[in-house]
């Protein structure tokens, strides 16, 4: 069955390029993004986890741990992360999940048959720290992943989580939000006390809340 939103991030225990993990247990009180790639010694992939290891203080900074899966076997991984350290000026900085007999990969419906029977999708899950799973993105092998987009939903994710906001179209760190409709006009100088504007009664923005 597929996963979906609200589940609990199915646990496993697994292989890593920084030796065995179990998966709740590394997560801990942390956010997590779980990310897949098609295989090791791929061009998109290099690129990606380069740009994820530049990303460590930002991910940082939001509590999130990240962790990425390949099909391919951790002495594959050693030697791609080489690569990826040298062409991409960095150092990767998070573990690689081993998955040659598709276990994670299948527990997380990352192998898509008609796309490739073999090898995972790019997939994404941004996980809480209750374990739900917040955020699924799928992106064929041949796109290569937005992390600003990544970063940008985190940032959405952890402020609705705490507020009782949405954030609006192409919405970045520092804008207005969204009134959630179940807040009450009344309700609203008292959660609300940096003011607020009425564009229809249904749609309310306030600044962001947590700044």
């Amino acid at each position: 069955m597929a996963l979906r939103l609200g589940d609990i991030a199915p646990d496993f225990t697994a292989e890593t390029s920084e030796g065995k993990i179990s998966f709740h247990d590394w997560l801990g009180d942390s956010w997590g993004l779980l990310f897949s790639h098609p295989a090791d010694y791929t061009p998109v992939c290099t690129t990606e986890l380069g740009t994820t290891a530049k990303l460590k203080d930002e991910f940082a900074k939001r509590n999130v741990k990240v962790l990425a899966l390949s099909v391919d076997d951790v002495e594959s991984h050693q030697g791609w992360i080489k690569d990826i350290n040298e062409t991409q000026n960095t150092t990767v900085n998070f573990p690689i999940i081993a998955d040659p007999k598709r276990e994670v990969s299948t527990l997380y419906d990352m192998i898509h048959p008609n796309a490739d029977s073999n090898l995972t999708v790019r997939s994404v899950f941004i996980i809480d720290p209750d374990k739900k799973i917040k955020l699924i993105i799928t992106y064929p092998a041949s796109t290569g992943r937005n992390f600003d987009e990544l970063l940008r939903v985190i940032d959405s994710l952890q402020l609705t989580a705490d507020y009782s906001v949405a954030t609006p179209a192409n919405w970045k760190h520092g804008e207005d939000v969204v009134i959630a409709p179940a807040i009450t006009d009344a309700e609203i100088p008292e959660k609300f006390p940096k003011g607020h504007k009425v564009i229809k009664p249904y749609l309310r923005t306030t600044p962001q809340p947590n700044l």
